[in-house]
């Protein structure tokens, strides 16, 4: 079905708030790292190449379902407007069910911001069949009296108990947002549409580009240039900091990225980023162990992605680790005591996956070169018992879901 037993929230009123001030601070400048200390090449590894070919068997052989509207699901249900492009996505595995956010556009084949709709699909993991797909929000609604004049990279998170939070990126008015609503998995009910906000020290603002840059000049820190869009990271990891949890990961705009934290999802503290020089751009994966927030960031228009971590006690940073042809979207997973990286190469064919030492990086390893020799990009990927369960974008056609056996790849 399609948003026909969806419930909504009364749409909230006077959620924009006013920046601290007009002061966006210093511009800091980008180069590729060259201080590093180690360079990484996972196509060398043949043991990293066997591993990858047999996951490529396995990977084909478990599809579980692809998750945009396509023709079928809109006969099915008699609607119209099938996606022409689906992108970014993130998935739970809760109550037997598989909640799937990512954008569409039912307009034309490209990925862009005026034509795109953020997205909610679900069905019974052993029952693809029973899809119920949502807009949770599209270009040229209005909110809050305000045009939203694009939506771009939508992922889910949850907590605890029966709210998923879906948060994506919208231009309202011109000026680029972070946006959140819940869904109540029990009732069946999207909540009201308001903005998150961004705090550095005492300054709270809206999770906006301005309100990046003023509230990060308040606290007399300069940022990179931000544009075309503001992301949050899907992958939480947590931290228990006097006594509350807080919930880590990373978020970008252009080349700004920046690890972040949350106690409830809506108000995100800017915590550090990284103080070497780095040609970083959009996405930045993180994963929080102990006293250490391990980081890798995309370089723009290099080979080279970059492994560092941050000593949440100290704020310093570690000297980066290079890993040749990582770009697009990567991710962290933790598999009995193991860190592994899964990272995405520049032909977007495929993935890798780093088995990260976590007391000397300079020391990870490749465990794994996936050739699909397909496309395959913007891995995410959760672990439930032994099995890795990865959702991707294929050539922006299909939102699709697999799964692996780690144990047949990692020794345990």
């Amino acid at each position: 079905m399609f948003n026909s037993s969806i419930r909504r929230e009364v749409p909230a009123q006077q959620i924009f708030q006013s920046n601290i001030s007009n002061n966006e601070g210093e511009l800091i400048s980008n180069a590729p790292i060259r201080d590093y200390s180690i360079y990484i090449d996972p196509a060398q590894d043949e043991k990293a190449l066997e591993n990858g070919d047999r996951l490529v068997h396995e990977i084909n052989k478990n599809i579980i379902a692809d998750f945009e509207k396509n023709i079928d699901y809109c006969e099915k249900n008699g609607v119209d407007h099938p996606d022409r492009m689906v992108h970014v996505s993130t998935f739970k595995i809760l109550n037997g069910h598989v909640y799937m956010t990512y954008y569409a556009n039912t307009s034309n084949d490209a990925e862009d911001p005026l034509f795109q709709e953020a997205r909610l699909a679900f069905c019974p993991i052993d029952d693809p069949e029973q899809m119920t797909i949502v807009t949770v929000q599209k270009a040229g609604e209005l909110l809050d009296g305000k045009l939203v004049d694009r939506v771009y990279d939508t992922i889910l998170l949850h907590k605890d108990g029966d709210e998923l939070y879906i948060l994506w990126t919208a231009s309202v008015d011109g000026l680029y947002y972070r946006l959140y609503c819940t869904y109540n998995m029990k009732t069946m009910t999207l909540g009201a549409i308001r903005p998150n906000r961004f705090m550095v020290g005492d300054i709270v603002n809206d999770f906006s580009t301005t309100g990046i840059s003023t509230a990060l000049a308040a606290n007399g820190l300069g940022h990179k240039d931000m544009f075309s869009d503001i992301g949050i990271m899907q992958k939480l990891t947590t931290r228990v900091e006097d006594n509350e949890t807080w919930y880590y990961t990373g978020a970008y705009s252009g080349h700004l990225n920046c690890v972040i934290k949350s106690k409830d999802f809506i108000t995100w503290k800017y915590v550090s980023e990284p103080d070497f020089i780095n040609l970083s751009q959009w996405e930045n994966a993180t994963y929080v162990l102990g006293d250490l927030c391990f980081y890798f960031g995309r370089q723009f228009d290099c080979n080279q992605g970059f492994l560092t971590n941050l000593n949440l006690k100290t704020n310093q940073w570690s000297k980066p680790v290079l890993i040749r042809d990582t770009q697009s979207r990567s991710d962290f997973v933790f598999y009995h005591g193991k860190l592994l990286l899964i990272h995405a190469p520049i032909d977007r064919e495929g993935f890798g996956i780093i088995d990260v030492n976590v007391n000397d990086i300079s020391q990870s390893k490749p465990l794994a070169v996936v050739r699909m020799n397909d496309s395959f990009f913007y891995p995410y990927v959760d672990i439930i018992g032994s099995d890795a369960y990865i959702s991707y974008t294929v050539a922006r056609k299909h939102i699709r879901l697999t799964k692996f056996h780690l144990p047949n790849y990692i020794d345990i």
